[in-house]
């Protein structure tokens, strides 16, 4: 099963809810975050910046001007075998949790057409019976 970290806002024009890394900038751009969680989320941050890497597509079109467009988004899932990656997401998302951002952890097997793949990710758009929120 592949793993996807969420927290409840939907992605624009979708019915898929946002990865949990947008919550985590938002913790981070809070003025009444102390010192000492900023600096476990910026650690923790910052191991993903090193250890993941950001796709640089999210969807299959490459027809001039497709991001004006509404278009279909990837969905980014952790891949099973991307054990440390899983633990530090938890530890994050623990981390949210105790600042007042839930997240929630969605499991799938079905995740739609790939549009990027590496040793700890995938990035596909969801095929219409993938469960997305």
């Amino acid at each position: 099963m592949f793993l996807r970290f969420v927290r409840s806002n939907a992605i624009k024009g979708t019915h898929a809810r946002e990865g949990f890394f947008g919550a985590a900038y938002e913790l981070r751009g809070q003025p009444d975050v102390d010192r000492h969680t900023l600096d476990q989320l910026e650690d923790r941050l910052a191991w993903f910046r090193q250890n993941l890497a950001i796709p640089p597509r999210f969807n299959l079109s490459r027809s001039k001007g497709f991001y004006r467009r509404e278009t279909t988004q990837g969905l980014s899932w952790f891949k099973p075998t991307a054990t440390e990656h899983l633990a530090r997401a938890f530890d994050l998302a623990a981390l949210l949790a105790r600042h007042g951002h839930h997240v929630d952890v969605m499991k799938s097997s079905r995740l739609g057409y790939v549009v990027y793949e590496d040793e700890y990710q995938i990035v596909a758009e969801p095929f219409s019976d993938t469960a997305t929120g």
